[in-house]
């Protein structure tokens, strides 16, 4: 869906994709438009609800390099109940299924390496508040 950058409301559908894999990350998927330029934009999440102290421990250990290197811009939102990233990439209609697919692989990696690194970091979150 193309989204409106004034109105912010989604005004048509530009293409169809189907994600049956890592879905459960997505929290929205729009395609917008700035300065002529069509940009892909997918909202990931972590897939489950995360516990107060696990909310800056994602965030503090998530590495978007990743990402980047593929080609996103990636923007951290802390205005949902768990953490979510705005990744931004150029829209190509014939390459969105493939860049959303992989895009979806490499966040699910980063996830996967974060929360095993934060398994034991309760404390140290907890001992912040």
């Amino acid at each position: 869906m193309l989204k409106d950058a004034k109105t912010g409301f989604l005004e048509k559908e530009i293409c169809s994709i189907s994600l049956e894999k890592l879905d459960e990350y997505i929290v929205n998927l729009f395609v917008d438009e700035k300065d002529g330029a069509q940009r892909f934009n997918m909202r990931l999440s972590t897939g489950r609800d995360v516990s107060d102290w696990e909310y800056d421990a994602v965030f503090d250990y998530y590495d978007p390099s990743a990402l980047e290197a593929f080609g996103a811009k990636v923007e951290e939102m802390d205005d949902d109940y768990n953490p979510v990233w705005l990744v931004s990439l150029p829209f190509d209609e014939d390459k969105v299924q493939e860049t959303a697919e992989k895009v979806l692989s490499l966040h699910h990696t980063e996830l996967a390496d974060v929360f095993d690194t934060i398994k034991d970091k309760e404390a140290e979150y907890t001992e912040k508040e």
